[in-house]
């Protein structure tokens, strides 16, 4: 979103939110950037004047407010009701925050999940103009606490009839992941998820250690609980990512989040994929992102 020569963007997450002014003529350029707590324990008119505070300070610090402001937000709007789901900050689910932001703010907003605003990111700024500048279809993964995905088509995020485009995280994958939040059973989200392994290399040892000692008790080669985690989140990204690529066939695909750090997703985990992909020869390009935990603010500016 564009108010004269800046875009404006805020990302709106369970614990902060960040706003950032980027220029118009270069993206890349942040003009200023601030970050205030969401406090989202004290509810949902609490986290509207947060953000109208945070927009306040912001166009202070440079001389202007804004008449449109992307917004990255952690769950998605429902098309038909325009009211929000699938957030992790509950107190946000069926609200129309859209609606009440544009009302306490006093101009027009868009709204975008975060994982979409990620793939725009990426795409536009990030590591797509490095690998693939000509790229018409882009998949950007989150893997961390839970899976997401979003989907940009010649530089436009496809939301979907549902505004469930890209959630790959709740395709069935295997029976062995159980109970999902979500009311499923053996979702994507419950086997390779940073919590899902954390919990399966547990199941194995009654250990309870985070998924940085797993990889790298792995790399060792000397716990054979790690080594059996790490080959199931191969064997699995294998599987689950196939299914995307068998459907949409992204030029790119670009994983985001904790669980993307780990380095053999992209030469084993990217082998598991290409066994799975109905194609003779199947080419599929994983990278990993450029620009951080900027890409979420940098995605909701660019909306």
């Amino acid at each position: 979103m564009s108010s004269g020569n800046y875009l404006w963007g805020i990302d709106l997450g369970g614990t902060k939110i960040e706003c950032a002014v980027l220029s118009k003529a270069d993206p890349l350029k942040v003009i200023t950037r601030h970050r205030l707590p969401t406090e989202a324990g004290k509810g949902y008119q609490h986290v509207i004047l947060q953000v109208k505070k945070l927009l306040e300070i912001v166009a202070k610090d440079i001389g202007e407010f804004p008449s449109d402001v992307g917004f990255g937000t952690p769950g998605a709007l429902e098309p038909s009701t325009q009211t929000m789901k699938n957030c992790n900050t509950t107190s946000l689910n069926g609200m129309p925050l859209k609606k009440d932001f544009e009302e306490a703010l006093g101009i027009q907003v868009k709204i975008a999940n975060d994982a979409n605003c990620f793939a725009l990111a990426e795409t536009m700024l990030g590591v797509v103009q490095k690998v693939k500048r000509d790229a018409g279809v882009v998949f950007g993964v989150i893997m961390g606490t839970g899976v997401g995905g979003g989907l940009v088509v010649n530089g436009k995020i496809i939301n979907g009839k549902q505004g469930i485009a890209g959630e790959w995280g709740h395709n069935f994958l295997d029976e062995s992941g159980g109970k999902c939040y979500c009311g499923k059973t053996g979702c994507v989200e419950t086997i390779i998820s940073g919590p899902a392994l954390q919990r399966y290399y547990h199941s194995l040892t009654g250990n309870a250690i985070a998924l940085k000692e797993i990889s790298k008790a792995y790399h060792n080669g000397t716990d054979d609980a790690a080594i059996a985690t790490m080959d199931r989140l191969v064997n699995m990204f294998g599987k689950a990512l196939a299914v995307v690529v068998n459907i949409i066939d992204p030029d790119v695909i670009v994983l985001g989040g904790g669980v993307g750090n780990i380095d053999l997703l992209y030469n084993r985990g990217k082998q598991e994929v290409e066994k799975s992909v109905f194609n003779i020869n199947p080419e599929v390009l994983i990278v990993k992102p450029l620009l951080g935990d900027s890409a979420g603010v940098f995605g909701a500016a660019l909306l």
